[in-house]
C-alpha cells in the first residue's frame, strides 16, 4: 500500500493481564498507531457500537468471556464482520487456534511475541483490510456509474428499464397500477443552437431537477435519452398522472433560467400512459406514453397529452 500511514489506523487491544496491555499500548503508540486498549472482554461489545477501530487485538485466554466466545460475538454482528482480529495467545492448542479461524480470525501471534513480528501482521492485516475497502467503494462507485446519467445524475436509460420490468411484474402479480410520463424539452435545438451545447447541458440539468422535485421518492426519473426523460409513477392511476405532468409542466413553464447573461425560457412536452391489465411488457406502457407526447409536440407544444389523446393545454 502506497503512503502506509499508521496514524491512519486504530487498534483495539483487549488483554487481561496488566503487564501485556502495557507492552502493546507502548509499542503500538511508538510506531504512530492509535491504541485503545481494554482489559475485559465484557468491555469489547459496548466499545465498538461507539468506536470502529480497523483492526483488534485479542487475548485468547480471559476470564467469563474467553477470546473465541468474543471473536464469535464480533463476527455476528453484520456492522463488524469486516474488521481483522489477530490473536494473541500463550496456547500451543491447535484446535483452539483452529477454531479461532472458524470463526473470523485472520491470523495469530503467540506470547512472548517479538515486536518486529507483531508489528509485521499487522501491518500486513491493515494494508489487505484497506486494499479490500477500496475495491469495495471502486465497485460501488462503478454500479453507480453503471445506473447514473452523467449529465444530471439521475438514472440513465439501462437502470430504468430494469427497474420499470421489475415493476411492471410485480403490478401485474399483485394487481397494482403504476403510469409512466414521458416528457421533451421544446424547441431545444433552438436552444443549443442559440446558447451553446455548455448551456444546453444545463437546461437539462435544470429540468431533470425539477422533476424530481415533482415526484415523490418511490417514483424514478430517468433521462431517456437527448433532451427526453421518463419518469415511472408507482401506484399511480391516469388522473393522478395527468396531474404530475401538468404540475411539472407548469413549474418549468414559469421559472425563467439565469445563465450567464441570458434568461432563458422554457416549455416541455408531455406524454402520459398508464398500466392495463392486458399489456405483456411494460415497454407497451412506454410506446403509449411515446405517441402521447408526438400528440402533444404536434399540437402545439406546452401540453399534456395521455394515451387516450385527451389534451391539457392549461398555461398555468
Amino acid at each position: 500500500m502506497a503512503n502506509y500511514n499508521p496514524r491512519n489506523f486504530l487498534i483495539l487491544a483487549v488483554d487481561d493481564n496488566s503487564i501485556n496491555r502495557i507492552l502493546l499500548e507502548k509499542l503500538l503508540k511508538k510506531e504512530g498507531y492509535k491504541i485503545s486498549i481494554l482489559s475485559t472482554s465484557e468491555d469489547v461489545m459496548p466499545y465498538l457500537v461507539k468506536m470502529t477501530p480497523d483492526l483488534i487485538l485479542l487475548d485468547l485466554m480471559m476470564p467469563n468471556i474467553n477470546g473465541l466466545e468474543l471473536c464469535e460475538r464480533i463476527k455476528l454482528n453484520p456492522n463488524f464482520q469486516e474488521i481483522p482480529v489477530i490473536f494473541i495467545t500463550a496456547s500451543d492448542e491447535k484446535q483452539d487456534l483452529l477454531k479461532a479461524f472458524d470463526l473470523g480470525a485472520v491470523d495469530y501471534i503467540t506470547k512472548p511475541f517479538h515486536n518486529q513480528e507483531l508489528l509485521a501482521r499487522i501491518k500486513n492485516h491493515l494494508e489487505l483490510k484497506f486494499t479490500r475497502d477500496e475495491l469495495k467503494k471502486a465497485l460501488v462507485e462503478l454500479e453507480k456509474l453503471a445506473k447514473t446519467d452523467d449529465l444530471t445524475g439521475i438514472s440513465n436509460r439501462r437502470h430504468f428499464i430494469s427497474l420499470a420490468e421489475r415493476e411492471f411484474n410485480l403490478a401485474r402479480r399483485q394487481k397494482r397500477s403504476f403510469s409512466l410520463l414521458i416528457l421533451d424539452i421544446d424547441y431545444f435545438k433552438k436552444i443549443n443552437d442559440t446558447y451553446g451545447h455548455p448551456v444546453g447541458d444545463l437546461v437539462i440539468q435544470f429540468v431533470a431537477q425539477q422533476c424530481v422535485l415533482c415526484i415523490r421518492k418511490e417514483d424514478l426519473c430517468a433521462r431517456w435519452g437527448g433532451e427526453e426523460f421518463i419518469i415511472f409513477l408507482s401506484e399511480t392511476n391516469l388522473e393522478d398522472a395527468v396531474l404530475v405532468a401538468n404540475r411539472i409542466r407548469t413549474n418549468i413553464y414559469n421559472e425563467i433560467i439565469d445563465i450567464d447573461s441570458y434568461k432563458i425560457s422554457l416549455t416541455v412536452s408531455i406524454g402520459v400512459s398508464v398500466y392495463k391489465s392486458d399489456d405483456t411488457s411494460v415497454s407497451q406502457a412506454i410506446s403509449r406514453s411515446d405517441m402521447a407526447l408526438y400528440q402533444a409536440k404536434n399540437s402545439g407544444r406546452n401540453r399534456v397529452v395521455d394515451q387516450d389523446g385527451i389534451l391539457y393545454e392549461d398555461k398555468g
